[in-house]
């Protein structure tokens, strides 16, 4: 257990609502889910998730905190937005999830081999090399992250989507010795580190 998650059971040891609305994105909302189940109908992933959203806010409100954060229910999301679109309360619950994701990767709670938070760390590490995303780079990081083997595989699998993007100049093979990027490539890195700095700093006093 990280020493940031212990922190955080120890800080709000009586209300795992109170810490979701003071740490997770637009964690304020989840106390106005009147559990009528419509984001979850709408979901076209609904069926498949082990919690659906209304039932993780249900459980936020139970204090269900280990199960709330180890569960792989908000890596499911994939922000179509139907669910914010129907839900009759107008809750942010796309949002919410996302939210939920986040804090769980912070205190260390993320499900082991959870394939959407790998793939998040490595878009994330792709696009910050030069303010956009390299397809090719990103592409053979994905295909090969379980091995060389796998990765063949993979590679052989997608070959017909490979070259219809190789076709539509969206993974050019020139794009493995450099790619383009915007035009301030240490601004926005500058500014990315400055934003994670502040957060730090909010998160450093519960260490």
């Amino acid at each position: 257990m990280s020493e940031l998650n212990k922190a955080m059971i120890e800080q709000y040891r009586n209300s795992f609502l109170s810490e979701v609305e003071a740490n997770v994105e637009e964690g304020e909302w989840v106390k106005m889910c009147m559990q009528c189940g419509v984001c979850s109908g709408s979901c076209p992933l609904g069926k498949h998730w082990a919690h659906p959203p209304q039932e993780i806010f249900m459980m936020i409100r139970a204090g269900k905190r280990e199960e709330v954060l180890t569960s792989d229910s908000m890596w499911m999301c994939t922000s179509c937005y139907n669910c914010i679109v129907r839900c009759p309360r107008q809750l942010p619950i796309t949002h919410i999830m996302h939210g939920l994701a986040t804090y769980a990767k912070k205190l260390g709670l993320t499900p082991k081999n959870q394939p959407t938070a790998k793939f998040a760390e490595i878009f994330w590490n792709n696009m910050m090399k030069k303010g956009r995303v390299n397809e090719l780079k990103l592409g053979l990081s994905l295909y090969f992250k379980d091995g060389f083997g796998p990765g063949i595989k993979e590679a052989l699998r997608n070959k017909d989507l490979g070259m219809k993007m190789m076709k539509a100049k969206r993974m050019a093979a020139s794009e493995f010795f450099g790619g383009h990027g915007v035009k301030d490539v240490s601004g926005l890195q500058k500014m990315i580190k400055k934003a994670q700095e502040l957060e730090d700093a909010r998160m450093k006093k519960f260490d």
